[in-house]
């Protein structure tokens, strides 16, 4: 075919009319996502939907929603790219700035002082859920270095997890656009991150030194049991609850506490509303929950309202 029968034919196929997506079909995407993610798609996401799915019919050059239905139910990497599709991977560097000033004028200080006491190892291992691209922990990163450095013998070990397979790819890049930096410290932008020039030019990466503590896997908050390698010292879980039903809410900050190491940290988004749902961890400030100095144990729910869910099916 001739270069220009090429690009009529390519913009013949932009063209074409979106299918319909009837309320049949619109119901089976909803309890597949839900299911798959906890993500409630209610009648305002519909449009969304429509659009963002129309995208990948066209690179699969299928002409219904039923027929990519049915092929996201029959092939499980399918099932990943429509996901990608459908989260919403909106973040920045030092988002919600609040909350990085009580890490600085709160928590850091009162470890710092445990450790000068003995009463803690210099090792913290911090988690940020719905990661999105990685601004959230390389954001935490470069604090934590700033105040926990290997020089004075802390041992930092930052995981950032996501549903999605396609933010998570760039996070672990460690390259965004410059116009991000307008989020970061001066002192934090000096240090931690690197302009780029000639072909890279409009960019900064992180150092070296930044991407050595940090790892990324894909993880989904609905499903347990979690496959991250211990307790935290501090969860971040921001601005992904409220994608989420009630129910679900309840049971992924419950499980999210569960990894919590004694006198650990659990951050929620300030978008979220969720008063006392976890009432074994004691509320220190809005939308931040401590658990207690004893351990506690992985299988017992925190939430009352788990709890008595747990005993109705028994």
């Amino acid at each position: 075919m001739a270069s220009g029968e090429s690009s009529t034919h390519s913009l013949l196929s932009l063209l074409k009319p979106i299918p319909e997506l009837a309320t049949e079909e619109f119901h089976l995407f909803q309890t597949l996502v839900l299911r798959e993610s906890g993500i409630h798609l209610g009648e305002k996401n519909r449009a969304m939907l429509v659009s963002r799915l129309w995208k990948r019919l066209r690179e699969l050059k299928l002409h219904s929603f039923s027929s990519y239905y049915r092929r996201v139910k029959s092939d499980p990497q399918e099932l990943v790219c429509m996901l990608d599709c459908i989260c919403t991977n909106e973040t920045h560097f030092f988002r919600e700035p609040v909350t990085f000033e009580y890490l600085r004028t709160r928590i850091f200080p009162e470890w710092l002082a445990e450790a000068d006491a003995n009463k803690r190892r210099r090792k913290l291992r911090i988690w940020s859920a719905a990661c999105s691209t990685g601004e959230e922990p390389f954001s935490l990163a470069m604090a934590l270095l700033t105040y926990f450095p290997a020089a004075a013998g802390w041992d930092i070990e930052i995981l950032g997890t996501d549903l999605s397979t396609k933010v998570l790819a760039n996070a672990s890049a460690g390259v965004w656009p410059a116009e991000r930096l307008s989020d970061v410290p001066a002192e934090y932008q000096r240090k931690f991150l690197l302009r780029g020039f000639g072909q890279e030019q409009g960019k900064i990466k992180a150092t070296d030194e930044l991407r050595s503590i940090i790892r990324f896997q894909r993880l989904n908050l609905t499903e347990e049991p979690y496959g991250v390698g211990g307790s935290f010292d501090l969860i971040f879980c921001r601005n992904v609850l409220i994608y989420f039903q009630w129910e679900t809410k309840i049971k992924v900050v419950d499980a999210l506490g569960r990894y919590l190491a004694p006198n650990g940290y659990l951050f929620l988004g300030h978008a979220e509303g969720l008063h006392s749902v976890a009432d074994k961890l004691q509320n220190v400030a809005p939308k931040v929950l401590r658990s207690p100095r004893a351990s506690m144990s992985r299988h017992s729910p925190l939430s009352i309202l788990q709890r008595r869910n747990r005993e109705e099916k028994i």
